[in-house]
């Protein structure tokens, strides 16, 4: 927290966040643009906000991509609003809007969280139903996870396990995990209110997520997990919708499981 707090208190680094939230997924150059800071000082100034969390960057191509990480708000809003008794659904949903904004240029969703464990660990906390089925509840997926395989979801809370189209595209333990999303459900369409011909052509919509393992910068932080949801056919997307908040809660409790464990 310190880390953030100390990001956060600099106007530069402020401002840098500004510009993600307006448009995530921006390279070092489009960073730079009508920027009063000369190329070195915006890259100083992303390695500290990279440094506490706040930005992420995923590598696409040659270039790099900086996407704004709203998981350490996350924790600060559970740590310090928390003791005030405020809904933590509600405070949650507060910072995505506030992080999102109202419009997305590129119709994808990256988050990065650290936790303190071992490559190893982590991928079984990948794929491992018993620590599936504790922060996914009765909605967790099942597979071999080999290359090829289905992954199975429930339709249903506690539902038997169901094939919704999903397949395993790259698996490789203790790395990186790949698999494509199904589709919007029917329970969906009444979830998000909307009508028949929103969701008939919403389902046509095939996503893919994707989980990055590696040992984080700061080997006291243990591993750096960076979670890539993509292939959404606009920013206006109800899947993207539905997944963001989903993906932050699901990672923070999966930090705390394995960080126990």
């Amino acid at each position: 927290m310190d880390e953030v707090f100390k990001a956060l208190a600099d106007a530069s680094r402020r401002r840098l966040l500004d510009r993600l939230n307006e448009r995530t997924g921006q390279s070092l150059r489009e960073l730079c643009a009508g920027l009063e800071m000369t190329r070195q000082a915006v890259s100083k100034h992303l390695a500290v906000l990279e440094g506490a969390g706040l930005v992420t960057t995923v590598r696409h191509g040659r270039e790099r991509l900086h996407y704004l990480n709203p998981v350490p708000i996350h924790d600060l809003a559970d740590r310090w609003i928390g003791q005030y008794e405020r809904d933590r659904m509600a405070a949650l949903s507060n910072l995505k809007h506030a992080l999102e904004g109202t419009a997305m240029s590129k119709p994808e969703f990256v988050y990065t969280i650290y936790i303190d464990t071992t490559p190893e660990k982590l991928w079984e906390g990948l794929t491992s139903p018993e620590f599936l089925k504790q922060y996914h509840g009765g909605w967790a997926p099942s597979s071999d996870w080999k290359v090829g395989s289905k992954v199975l979801w429930p339709v249903e809370d506690g539902g038997a396990p169901q094939d919704l189209g999903q397949v395993v595209t790259e698996s490789e333990p203790g790395r990186r995990l790949a698999y494509t999303w199904h589709t919007l459900q029917p329970m969906h369409q009444e979830m998000f209110g909307m009508s028949d011909a929103e969701f008939a052509e919403a389902v046509k919509e095939r996503s893919k997520v994707a989980f990055d393992i590696e040992p984080a910068e700061d080997p006291e932080l243990g591993m750096k997990l960076t979670i890539t949801h993509d292939g959404f056919t606009s920013a206006d997307s109800k899947m993207l919708e539905g997944v963001s908040g989903g993906w932050i809660m699901m990672m923070s409790h999966l930090k705390t499981i394995l960080e126990k464990s």
